[in-house]
């Protein structure tokens, strides 16, 4: 592989140019301390991981073709055969196996307690035509959750004809239901995965706005990392959608993690406009925030650090650092600061001087 000592002049004008339109997340004096998070595929499992991490934060995670919490324990093989593709040895862990290592994890203060999981509410979808996470792999999820959770706490909803993919019906142009491919977006009949797993988490919900009263802001994700994004696999700019009744405040917040190929860098905004969570949040006062990884292939423009992340999935086997799945992972604490954000109150607006006299003295 040839690494460039220059980008091209035209490249240098995009890249200042999309900086430039992205602002600072905003303040909102949204609500946190009743946050709901989901995700499918690397995002699946970055939910779960952010939401056992962060128990007393999140109050409900919604997972398509994910798994159970630390499944990969930092290893890339782990990743590809226990937590995707189990075979013979090489299952996803036991509920006990699951509920040892969050325990561990508590007592050692790098999660938060147990406690504050054991009243969340969880929805999960599998697809029977998923070759990519395969059934055993959500089942083992839905079972770390029965050992932990009310039964009445947990929707697990299976749908034979799906495929790898997150299932809408607000993407005009949403693939096939048995599809497992870019922008892996489906429309199985008129199943609505945003819609069925908002309402499960939040409780019942006013019915979908179309189109969405609301603004999609492009926003500043640098601001949160510690060093540069990109030695995070995260990219410059996140989305988030903000109903146009939030700006005064109150809203609940909702976290929707893409999957793998699914960031903006890959399929523009395919996923934050077709994944179907901003009809519900522009008519319920929730703030969708969509954090965005990048691609990386070891070495990358800006930076000397290696890392492999080549389809820009979130970090669910260890790739940013051992750290990865608890409060000290990067990626982890870039997205609780985003949330942090949401909830400040609004700065005030400054009023622009006022000049004292009209004319210059020569």
């Amino acid at each position: 592989m040839k690494f460039h000592s220059c980008l091209p002049a035209g490249a240098l004008l995009l890249f200042a140019a999309s900086v430039a339109a992205a602002q600072p997340l905003p303040r909102l004096a949204a609500s946190t301390n009743d946050v709901t998070v989901s995700g499918i595929s690397s995002g699946g499992y970055m939910a779960v991981q952010f939401q056992v991490a962060y128990s007393s934060l999140v109050r409900g995670a919604g997972i398509v073709a994910g798994g159970p919490y630390y499944c990969a324990e930092g290893s890339v093989r782990r990743a590809l055969g226990n937590c995707m593709t189990p075979s013979g040895k090489d299952l996803p862990p036991t509920p006990d196996e699951t509920l040892k290592t969050v325990k561990q994890l508590a007592e050692s203060g790098r999660i938060d307690p147990l406690k504050h999981l054991q009243d969340d509410r969880v929805w999960l979808l599998a697809g029977g035509n998923d070759k990519t996470v395969l059934p055993p792999v959500m089942d083992a999820l839905d079972a770390f959750y029965r050992a932990t959770l009310p039964a009445e706490a947990i929707s697990f909803v299976k749908v034979p004809e799906a495929g790898h993919a997150m299932l809408s019906v607000a993407d005009p142009q949403a693939n096939a239901c048995p599809t497992s491919e870019t922008p892996f977006i489906n429309r199985c009949q008129d199943i609505d995965a945003a819609g069925k797993l908002l309402t499960h988490l939040l409780g019942p919900l006013q019915p979908a706005a179309t189109p969405p009263a609301g603004e999609m802001i492009v926003f500043d994700q640098r601001p949160f990392v510690s060093g540069r994004a990109i030695d995070a696999s995260l990219a410059s700019e996140g989305y988030a959608f903000v109903p146009a009744s939030c700006r005064n405040g109150g809203c609940k917040v909702h976290v929707a993690f893409h999957g793998c190929l699914q960031n903006a860098g890959e399929i523009g905004r395919r996923f934050v406009d077709g994944a179907g969570y901003n009809g519900w949040a522009a008519s319920n006062r929730i703030v969708v925030l969509y954090p965005q990884t990048v691609r990386r292939y070891g070495l990358a423009w800006g930076s000397f650090r290696w890392l492999l992340n080549p389809k820009g999935c979130w970090d669910w086997w260890g790739y940013t650092g051992a750290d990865y799945h608890t409060r000290d992972g990067v990626q982890m604490r870039a997205v609780r600061a985003m949330i942090e954000t949401l909830g400040m109150p609004p700065q005030p607006v400054q009023s622009a001087p006022t000049s004292t006299s009209s004319t210059t003295n020569r």
